[in-house]
């Protein structure tokens, strides 16, 4: 795999061209899933310290480096406990071009190698960095300039990384050593074996070293002992000694004070800390360090029951009052207002503050009472459960849930299938802020209604669930474009807002609509229903039998209360 023996096409035979570029940020510790190249694929480390294995071969990454890929090879990233970390990942096809034909090309073109380098490292980044910020380029010429600068990005790498072996055979010799000190860090070492080993004079080596890594050997290598350190500091009880001993510090003491400058920390300072904190990226891109098992969460969202379906009761938030109810929660939990109040908020004393609200401002005004992460409420509930069991340590509550949920759906919408045509529409409408009419997209009772065996949104609603849309607001005018082959009221307990339904549900553009004239038309408290929580979309599927059999009218009788208008 990292060293192809296959024979490659001649590069001036090969077309490259750039599909696509993405940054990913990750905390310390994470691990991916075991991934496959879609396509040949560059990874650009940016920040970071840890390991990416590929197929059956380990590389340890830092900043600066890349990482190539050819399609359908296997790969798994790890972070390490140093620091966050954060990657470009460009995927791009090949074509070679030949007399007679033109072929998608798959093999690796760069002599096999899979670790890539260019010097000075900063060139690579920079060259990352601009690819990235092309990539939202749309016209023709702009496309074309990004495409020629993803083709100096190849040069480069090609003119840095391509027979190497013959062209740089002290720089060849030095990296051997490095992977050496990778996978031996353990073992006691000293430059001048190093040096020996690479056949490079003492004074050579290190400056070499130190233009491939940015660290003299003994600092990459103490670096390398600390960060394998914090792995069995976190994930072991082992005594400090034998932790030492195990990473290759024959000295605990000695152990202890690297470890100091390198962290800050002592050694069971750092491992205390990582085992009761973890760091997470939420929805609005802050890196939070978060208790690994929260005790005193505040939620403040509209869906609450989210956590309680996880088993998980807040001590405050905003809450539907039928959710509350349901779980007996008046007495246990705080309203904290809306909007949020930060005095009663600090007065609970919260170890995790969940929001589900992008506003930085309402989140600056409340990450300094406790450690605070943005949630998207608007998002699938499916994801939304993941989210919150990845992040409160739920994944087998979340999974587990989940799986009933989606087969108690399966069964009620098998048995409504008398009462719903294959491909009816249904949208859900809304008086609210007084007389300003809403038709609900990603947020509310809507996502509750949409299922391969249920109903389907119509275009201008499936519109708002693409971008993520929560609701938006319309005209009257806008009635027929939205209404669907079935109307769910929400009746604001607001009495201007009511009013204001009661008015449009007279008048005759309301009652010349089709699904008016059917009778399909049914009427919800929306206090109680207009939520997308995890409880209320579990009790919509016991409500509809009945909901579905019993319209707000008969139908036909506003049909003739518009003919009499």
């Amino acid at each position: 795999m990292n060293n192809q023996k296959n024979e490659a096409a001649p590069l001036h035979n090969l077309l490259f061209h750039l599909s696509d570029i993405a940054v990913i940020d990750q905390p310390v510790g994470w691990e991916s899933e075991l991934c496959v190249s879609d396509g040949h694929t560059f990874i650009v480390i940016l920040k970071g310290q840890g390991s990416i294995d590929v197929e059956e071969h380990e590389f340890l990454f830092a900043a600066a480096k890349c990482y190539f890929l050819s399609p359908g090879q296997h790969y798994q990233l790890k972070n390490g406990y140093d620091s966050g970390m954060s990657l470009y990942r460009m995927t791009f096809s090949v074509i070679e071009v030949g007399k007679n034909l033109h072929r998608t090309y798959i093999k690796n073109f760069i002599s096999g190698r899979v670790e890539l380098t260019v010097f000075p490292s900063v060139r690579l980044i920079q060259m990352a960095h601009e690819l990235y910020a092309g990539n939202d380029a749309t016209g023709d010429l702009e496309v074309s300039k990004q495409q020629l600068r993803f083709h100096e990005f190849i040069h480069v790498l090609i003119e840095h990384n391509l027979h190497a072996g013959q062209s740089s055979h002290s720089k060849q010799a030095v990296e051997g050593t490095i992977r050496y000190m990778e996978s031996r860090y353990m073992d006691q070492m000293t430059v001048k074996e190093l040096a020996e080993s690479a056949h490079v004079p003492h004074w050579r080596y290190s400056s070499i070293f130190q233009e491939l890594t940015g660290k003299r050997p003994l600092e990459y290598l103490n670096d390398l002992r600390i960060n394998r350190s914090k792995h069995l500091l976190v994930h072991t009880n082992e005594p400090l000694r034998e932790v030492a001993r195990q990473v290759g510090f024959l000295d605990e003491y000695y152990f202890n004070r690297r470890f100091r400058q390198s962290t800050g920390i002592a050694p069971k300072q750092f491992a205390r800390y990582m085992r009761k904190y973890k760091k997470v990226k939420d929805w609005t891109g802050h890196v939070v360090d978060i208790p690994v098992k929260p005790e005193r969460i505040v939620y403040y969202g509209e869906t609450l029951g989210d956590l309680l379906v996880l088993g998980i009761e807040p001590i405050g938030g905003i809450f539907p009052l039928h959710v509350a109810a349901s779980r007996n929660l008046q007495q246990s939990m705080q309203d904290v207002g809306h909007p949020i109040n930060p005095d009663i908020l600090a007065k609970l004393r919260p170890d995790l503050i969940i929001l589900a609200n992008a506003d930085e401002r309402q989140y600056n005004l409340i990450s300094g009472i406790a450690p605070t992460v943005t949630f998207n409420s608007f998002a699938p509930l499916t994801v939304r459960l993941h989210v919150l069991g990845e992040m409160l340590d739920h994944r087998l509550q979340a999974e587990k849930w989940l799986n009933r949920y989606h087969a108690k759906a399966e069964t009620v919408w098998k048995q409504l299938s008398s009462l719903v045509d294959p491909g009816e529409t249904a949208s859900v409408l809304q008086y609210d802020h007084g007389r300003r009419l809403y038709v609900m997209g990603s947020a509310g009772l809507t996502p509750g209604l949409y299922h391969p065996h249920g109903f389907r949104p119509v275009s201008r609603v499936q519109k708002l669930l693409n971008n993520g849309q929560g609701f938006a607001e319309i005209s009257e005018e806008d009635l027929s474009a939205f209404a669907g082959d079935r109307l769910f009221i929400m009746q604001s307990k607001h009495p201007e807002s009511r009013a204001a339904m009661e008015e449009l549900m007279s008048s005759r553009s309301w009652l010349t609509l089709p699904v008016v004239q059917r009778g399909h038309v049914y009427e919800l408290e929306a206090s109680e229903w207009n939520y997308g929580d995890a409880i209320t979309q579990e009790l919509l599927l016991e409500l509809l039998p009945r909901l579905l059999q019993h319209t707000l009218y008969p139908e036909g009788w506003r049909a003739e209360q518009a003919s009499d208008d």
